[in-house]
């Protein structure tokens, strides 16, 4: 069987391989939640079901926004696995980018207990100080793994 550490770096590519799913022009994030190494959710950052799924628009400038109806990929997976019989309860998440305070909130709430992430997000990032006030096991890869 594989070691964790061999583990980490499948999933992990499997989450930035399905990053490339996203419409979105400035970042593309991909997350997979795993279960006693089972896939049991997947996500990536776009809109609502049923919405165009254009993630960013200009404005009278030219510079690039993101639509507030945009869901990060984290919330993606977890509302996603919402709707079906799974528990994300003691699970680990993993994602392409560090996630954001309320993308925190959202996992500390579904029970995940581990968040293995490849890169700092672009805002400071109190989502990680929450998840580990939390007690969320918290770990970024590095870039030559994946």
């Amino acid at each position: 069987m594989a070691n964790q550490r061999e583990l980490d770096e499948v999933y992990m590519n499997m989450a930035h391989e399905l990053s490339k799913l996203s419409k979105a022009e400035r970042k593309k994030v991909g997350s997979i939640i795993v279960k006693d190494t089972q896939i049991i959710s997947e996500g990536y950052n776009g809109t609502p079901k049923g919405f165009n799924n254009d993630c960013e628009y200009y404005d009278y400038v030219d510079e690039i926004h993101t639509k507030p109806e945009v869901l990060h990929a984290e919330s993606n997976a977890i509302t996603k696995l919402a709707r079906s019989t799974n528990s994300s309860c003691g699970s680990t998440l993993y994602v392409t980018l560090a996630p954001c305070h309320d993308c925190a909130k959202l996992i500390i709430q579904a029970g995940i207990k581990r968040v293995v992430f490849l890169e700092q997000y672009r805002i400071t990032n109190s989502g990680l100080a929450l998840l580990k006030k939390a007690q969320v096991v918290v770990e970024q890869l590095t870039r030559g793994k994946v």
